[in-house]
């Protein structure tokens, strides 16, 4: 059994997740903007649950629903949710994103999702895993169609995508009205090339607030940007 990996205000069991919990969710969770007091939030490909419980603590959203289409992953992550401070809010379904987006008649103010890509062209020995990294389980554009659908009239949806998949991404988005109001391109180091990009997306266009955030300055020494961004949820920071 493995332990659970600990945030300040709750804990996340993960070892029947083949996506473990990464920097990546944690940028996302913690950056993803709440400035329009979303009443309702949708995690697609929730995983551990971690987005959910992170957007849980750090918003008064009433309706938390996360969708995971893995079994294993699905039971854990309403393990997680049960054993939370904010058991009350939070709710996984175990279903397929285009089903879902059919069926739920219900917009999201605000839709969140890190999901699966594949960064690098080779296969692991974990079948699991590779499904969790695989972008064929869910292709960008499937992903920003239900999202178009599921999404309110003045809702914010937020990602996190491999930085060469940026521009492909943003295109996709406008062939559904969607439209990026906020960048932010995150580097290892000074030195290191822009790794990621964190997009939040509506269906008004506006001119583009873009940062950089930088996480290390040198190995386990992180720049303060990264500090004030996290610290609300690591217990080192």
């Amino acid at each position: 059994m493995s332990k659970p990996f600990q945030f300040k205000q709750f804990n996340v069991q993960q070892d029947q997740c083949a996506m473990k919990i990464g920097t990546d969710s944690v940028l996302l969770g913690a950056w993803t903007p709440l400035d329009t007091n979303p009443f309702s939030v949708l995690d697609i490909g929730a995983g551990t649950g971690v987005l959910s419980l992170m957007l849980a603590q750090r918003s008064h959203a009433q309706v938390i629903d996360a969708l995971e289409i893995d079994e294993q992953a699905y039971e854990q992550c309403v393990d997680n949710f049960e054993t939370s401070p904010w058991a009350d809010r939070l709710f996984c379904y175990h279903a397929d994103l285009a089903e879902f987006a059919e069926e739920i008649e219900d917009k999201y103010d605000l839709i969140i999702s890190n999901p699966p890509f594949y960064s690098e062209d080779y296969k692991t020995d974990n079948t699991q895993r590779d499904l969790a990294r695989f972008t064929d389980a869910l292709p960008f554009d499937h992903l920003l169609e239900s999202v178009s659908q599921l999404l309110s009239e003045d809702g914010v949806f937020t990602v996190i995508i491999p930085f060469k998949e940026e521009a492909n991404f943003i295109t996709l988005a406008s062939g559904v009205n969607l439209f990026p109001n906020n960048i932010l391109r995150v580097k290892g180091s000074d030195t290191s090339e822009i790794k990621r990009s964190l997009l939040a997306f509506s269906f008004r266009e506006s001119d583009i607030k873009t940062e950089t955030l930088v996480i290390e300055i040198e190995r386990h020494q992180y720049t303060q940007d990264y500090i004030n961004l996290t610290q609300d949820f690591y217990l080192k920071m």
